[in-house]
């Protein structure tokens, strides 16, 4: 090769080069703006495979722990093991409706139904290799409530298999599967009954008797006799949670809401008499609400999950002394509380901006270690949003309560598309918890409002029971005020309102779409009633006392025709989706099928989405995918034109 022809060669090599440098630095550079994180925002669906890792059981000698997660698609249990790689237990198609960890930590009891049916049946784990053997023959009935004798040899558990209606407390010996009922019967305490707590000794159990979603009794069992007692005697609604009965098989521990003010307190009661003594020793800010409380199994120290305003707490101190030992350093929302022998504790933290995961935190020592890591789908979490707490006015002065969420890049005072999130119950409470369908809403230019309206629970007894019966129309006014309040403020106007909910939610959206049909350009039904009549008829037996107390009676069918949106289904002119479940004990399918039907037949726009193998709500990750992608089709369809 001549010196010429050599140079031509270097030449173009050199050429090749560059161009190749420039093509790769400005893929580099292309590549740069695709992950920035402001520019680049992944689908919906991308968003909704963010995890989520709660607590399900603690040895008590701390060496296993045991966690739910929904990692491979259901909801399944799996174990933290010493080769840092979390161990699946169960394997159940639909996931895991509940699991009890037995004394040892060596077995448990898994409640899995399916389809959504909640007719949760019971099998025994081995806690160690995942091994699942059928507890009882597979029945239409529902079991749980199960709690593991301290012996490891038996449970007990509740169940409507007699009627259908009433559950039953019943006890299972282990080794042979036989077992039979222990308390309850047609003519006794009838009902939902559940098992409250064991005693130290494991002679006696209590047991709550549910008579509405805010009223309920407890009762002692002599598990020796058979007979029992009943421990209070109020005439008023009142509700007493987490009882547990000390190793003096004389005092119990509980919250309650039977004081003057209405509010879930601390408090005591002493077997053979119905006094309750409220405790405001210092431990608790006497104005929030107690969630939940707890206690170790040598009943030396409690937890208690205190409700300030919405963002739960976990308070902790020593049952003894009386000394407050200090909650872990998370700024949150904190919950679990289950202690090992040494005092330390397994909570669950998450927030508005951080998807839930399971930590240890030992209050002596100070030791937090973080012991599950949710994925977030590529997503960096930093671009995530808290939401504010506000309150507003509602028609007759009354302050409500509401989370608002706003897009990043919010501007004050210019009107945005937005979305009013009315929550279930109506007992229930919004609280700000990771919600990823929220945060993608946010960054794609919406925003949200989230009240609770009277009805809700946290806010203390009276406001709890506001909408009771013939008031169920007053906390829809408070909805409307919500809006109001948006529009006054410049956050949105009128084209831009959306409304969506789910189970009670459900039927808010198609209340406010009834009442008041020219507020909303969107509405989003999930598992909504639509007719109180037929929705109480042909809900599962086992719940229907409980909810004709809270919405009004089937011998009051007036009044049910004058709450019930179907019957006002020709003046709603606001675009309808509606998504249901083929199997919802709760909410018949038929509530969806009724609004849809009346919604056609008076030349409304209705679209919907039915899935034929969920129940009260899709918790299949492809159906939930499903479900979210529509649901935001339709929103920016009619609210970004």
């Amino acid at each position: 090769m001549t010196n010429k022809m050599l140079g031509r060669v270097v030449l173009t090599v050199l050429m090749v080069f560059l161009v190749t440098s420039l093509a790769f630095a400005q893929e580099k550079k292309e590549a740069v703006s695709l992950l920035d994180k402001e520019a680049y925002i992944p689908d919906i669906g991308t968003f909704l495979q963010i995890g989520g890792n709660t607590p399900a059981g603690y040895s008590w000698d701390g060496k296993d722990v045991f966690f739910r997660s929904g990692m491979s698609g259901a909801r399944q249990i799996y174990r933290i093991t010493d080769k840092a790689w979390p161990y699946q237990l169960t394997t159940f198609e639909d996931g895991v409706d509940f699991f009890a960890l037995s004394r040892s930590g060596k077995m448990a009891v898994a409640g899995a139904s399916v389809g959504g049916s909640e007719q949760s049946q019971l099998y025994l784990v081995d806690a160690m290799t995942g091994r699942v053997m059928p507890l009882i023959d597979p029945s239409d009935a529902r079991y749980g409530s199960v709690v593991w004798a301290h012996d490891d040899a038996s449970v007990y558990f509740i169940s409507n298999e007699e009627n259908m209606r009433d559950f039953f407390v019943y006890h299972l010996d282990i080794s042979n599967g036989e077992y039979k009922k222990i308390f309850g019967d047609s003519t006794g305490v009838r009902g939902w009954n559940s098992i409250a707590d064991l005693s130290k000794d494991g002679t006696r159990m209590i047991i709550g008797n549910w008579t509405s979603n805010v009223n309920n009794d407890l009762y002692l069992l002599d598990l020796t006799t058979g007979k029992y007692e009943q421990l209070n005697d109020d005439d008023g609604e009142v509700t007493y949670n987490s009882p547990t009965l000390m190793p003096d098989n004389k005092t119990i521990w509980l919250t309650c809401n039977g004081n003057d003010d209405g509010i879930t307190r601390l408090a005591k009661m002493t077997v053979g008499s119905p006094k309750v003594e409220f405790v405001n020793d210092g431990w608790i800010d006497p104005r929030w609400e107690i969630d939940g409380l707890g206690f170790s199994r040598d009943y030396k120290r409690m937890s208690a999950l205190v409700n300030e305003d919405g963002y739960v707490r976990l308070n902790l101190r020593e049952v003894e002394t009386g000394k407050i030992l200090p909650p872990p350093p998370l700024d949150g929302i904190t919950g679990g509380g289950y202690f090992d022998k040494d005092g330390a504790c397994l909570i669950y933290f998450h927030g508005p901006t951080r998807a839930p995961d399971v930590w240890k935190w030992n209050p002596y020592t100070n030791d937090l270690k973080q012991l599950t890591f949710s994925i977030y789908a590529g997503i960096d979490r930093t671009i995530f949003r808290d939401p504010t707490l506000i309150h507003y006015k509602s028609f007759d002065g009354l302050e409500i309560p509401a989370f608002l969420y706003l897009p990043p890049d919010y501007k004050e005072g210019t009107p945005i598309p937005f979305l009013v999130q009315a929550h279930g119950g109506p007992e229930g409470q919004f609280q700000p918890a990771f919600q990823r369908n929220l945060q993608y809403m946010m960054l794609n230019g919406y925003g949200i409002l989230a009240p609770n309206p009277r009805g809700s629970s946290g806010y203390g007894r009276e406001y709890l029971n506001m909408d009771n019966y013939k008031n169920r129309k007053k906390s829809l006014k408070d909805y409307k005020a919500g809006v109001d309040w948006l529009i006054e403020n410049g956050y949105s106007k009128q084209g831009m309102m959306g409304i969506r909910g789910a189970s009670y939610g459900g039927y808010v959206v198609l209340g406010m779409i009834t009442e008041y049909p020219e507020l909303f350009s969107a509405a989003i039904d999930n598992v909504g009633i639509a007719n109180f009549k037929t929705f109480l008829e042909n809900t599962k037996a086992y719940r229907r006392a409980l909810r004709e107390s809270e919405y009004g009676p089937l011998s009051d069918p007036e009044f049910l025709k004058s709450i019930s949106p179907i019957h006002k289904a020709d003046l709603i002119k606001t675009p309808l989706l509606v998504i249901h479940g083929e199997n919802d004990p709760r909410v018949p399918v038929s509530e969806a099928r009724q609004i849809l039907a009346a919604v056609v037949a008076n030349g409304g726009v209705a679209d919907s989405l039915i899935f034929p193998d969920e129940g009260h709500g899709a918790s299949k990750r492809v159906n939930v995918i499903a479900s979210y992608r529509k649901q935001v089709q339709f929103l920016d369809a009619n609210l970004k034109k």
